[in-house]
């Protein structure tokens, strides 16, 4: 077993690992970003390296930082957590260069399966069922057109190099195919550094399930059941639970063998998650991650297994603490992101913001994994990830029950989050009876246009009540409408009224609300609704544009954001440039409105 262990690697999951490794006894190494100094990654650690200033490429993406820090620190072995460097087939490589284990799979492995179109190769000859697909990856727009046309829409365009809904777009018709390739490829290429791209054709009565599986270096592979990821938002996970609920057992034995099958393929060793898309009877190999996944406690609750501890101990030459695939779960567990987000009207849309009060309740079959406490900032530089409530209990029903009472009693003050949302689909008949698929949350359930704000009477972003959610090149969008009325101006159809509780009245987490107050009348000049990045400018000075129109596109928090026209009229001087980072509340330009006839 190891002494000491570098997690390069932030937030939750950062913190997550060191709890494991205290259980161990094994001293843990952060590193950080100048950002990050006072986060609470670093004060768990029994030791802390600076990485310096500057954009993620400079310090949690540095590899001889990184490297440098083990190696100074007296580190044996590094833990990539998830996100960052976790899937970097060069970073596996380079660590055990060095001398270091990584404490994952293979940069050989890494690189077969990240590579999403060499994965499908290989699942093919695992005998792993496919979905239609692109026979490798694809160059433009026209591949698309020839693909709809012999499978139909809606097709989907996905990275070839990442995953979690980073350059992903839905094409549903051939119109669509230009707009949304260019995106794909453009966003790709800032998530991953690679803009390939590929196409499946989308499911459209889908769900998402996912196989865990382990292998050590002692011959051992197995699968530790399967979780439910459905439900999401921008292709991003919101609830997830195990087991998957509903399958048959023919099913489950299938999926799990299928995966194993896929991992002994590859040479696989560590733990790595094997998804599909479901469709009745049928499942089709999505892609695998091989590294932990955020969901990872929903299956240590219901399997008694501590994930990271064996991903430790296998790492270390050990084998699986559990041989034998297939054990029937114990009981059922569902799991909440908590991110930093405002869930009004749909948008999602990230509130980064010092946190000013967190208090998690504390009764048996509950579980809290979270990177802050009441006091740290939710920086804009990373994802809005906070934390995940995750609740077990003897069946599925009594589980869910759990958590909704749960996140009745969550408390978070100073940034609104998503466990509004999460307390909506618990509630949801649909939820409960098992009748949701990748799109039931962003096309059944409604997310009321409420106006909560903070106490702080000079909010740059007070002329936004709520937005309408639009769908732009394959992805939700949120479109702001105003409080007073504005030439030109879109009506919000159906608003709830200004006391409708932020949940649909189904119990109210405390997450950052605040009074409500008047909202003043759009002045003219177009905002950056958040702090984050410039990607796009879509109008140039003197241009007419019409009310929804797109003008700009600002990355905040790992997620694209439009930001549309108001109403009607004739866009002023640009402000700002391409690739510019901008505090919420600054100017984009001015939008001299229409004249409406009396």
């Amino acid at each position: 077993m190891f002494n000491k262990i570098l997690i390069a690697n932030r937030g939750e999951i950062a913190v997550r690992i060191m709890a494991t490794c205290a259980d161990l006894g094994i001293k843990t190494v952060a590193v950080y970003s100048a950002a990050d100094s006072e986060s609470l990654h670093v004060r768990r650690a029994d030791e802390a390296v600076n990485l310096g200033d500057g954009p993620s490429s400079e310090n949690y993406l540095n590899i001889p930082a990184i490297i440098d820090a083990a190696l100074k620190t007296g580190a044996e072995a590094i833990h990539p957590g998830y996100g960052f460097l976790a899937e970097n087939a060069e970073f596996a490589r380079a660590v055990a260069a060095a001398g270091l284990v990584f404490i994952g799979p293979s940069g050989d492995a890494i690189s077969a399966m990240g590579e999403k179109v060499t994965a499908r190769e290989l699942a093919v000859a695992a005998e792993v069922p496919l979905a239609p697909g692109s026979n490798g990856a694809i160059e433009g727009a026209e591949q698309v057109l020839a693909f709809g046309e012999e499978h139909g829409y809606p097709v989907l365009v996905k990275a070839s190099h990442g995953g979690g809904g980073r350059g992903m777009r839905r094409i549903n018709s051939a119109d669509e195919a230009a707009e949304a390739v260019a995106a794909a490829e453009r966003e790709a290429a800032a998530a991953f550094g690679n803009s390939e791209i590929y196409l499946e054709r989308y499911l459209t009565n889908a769900r998402h399930v996912e196989v865990q599986v382990f292998a050590d270096t002692h011959g051992n592979a197995v699968y530790f059941g399967d979780r439910d990821c459905s439900v999401q938002r921008r292709h991003q996970k919101l609830i997830e639970e195990a087991p998957a609920p509903g399958l048959s057992e023919k099913m489950r034995k299938g999926m799990g063998e299928a995966a194993v099958r896929l991992a002994r393929r590859v040479g696989y060793v560590g733990a790595g998650t094997v998804e599909f898309l479901v469709e009745g009877e049928k499942f089709y190999f999505l892609e695998m991650n091989t590294r932990i996944q955020v969901e990872h406690p929903v299956t240590e609750l219901v399997q008694g297994l501590d994930l990271i501890a064996e991903q430790i101990r296998v790492a270390a030459g050990q084998p699986l603490s559990v041989t034998e695939s297939g054990l029937p779960p114990r009981g059922a567990a569902i799991e909440a992101r908590i991110n930093a987000e405002d869930i009004n009207g749909g948008r999602f849309v990230p509130t980064p913001g010092k946190i000013t009060a967190l208090k998690v309740p504390s009764q048996p079959g509950l579980r809290f994994d979270t990177g802050f406490e009441a006091g740290d900032e939710v920086l804009p530089y990373y994802d809005s990830l906070i934390g995940k409530l995750i609740a077990w209990g003897p069946d599925r029903e009594s589980a869910i029950n759990r958590l909704s009472r749960a996140l009745d009693e969550l408390d978070i003050q100073g940034v609104k989050t998503t466990a509004p949302a999460a307390k909506l689909v618990l509630e949801h008949e649909d939820f409960r009876a098992t009748r949701f698929n990748t799109l039931w949350l962003e096309s059944t359930v409604e997310f009321p246009d409420v106006t909560v704000e903070d106490e702080d009477e000079d909010d740059e972003g007070d002329e936004l009540l709520a937005r309408n959610e639009v769908e732009v090149g394959g992805r939700f969008y949120a479109i702001p409408y105003f409080t007073e009325a504005v030439p030109g101006a879109p009506v919000a159809a159906g608003a709830a009224p200004a006391e409708a509780p932020t949940n649909g009245g189904a119990g109210r987490p405390r997450t950052g609300g605040g009074r409500r107050k008047a909202k003043k009348a759009f002045d003219g000049t177009v905002k950056a609704p958040m702090q984050g990045t410039i990607v796009q400018i879509k109008v140039s000075a003197g241009q007419q544009v019409s009310a929804g129109d797109l003008l700009f596109v600002q990355e905040a928090m790992k997620m694209e954001n439009p930001i549309t026209a108001p109403a009607d009229g004739t866009v002023g001087e640009i402000l700002v440039g391409l690739g510019e980072s901008l505090a919420a509340g600054a100017a984009l330009t001015t939008l001299e409105l229409e004249k409406v006839n009396a």
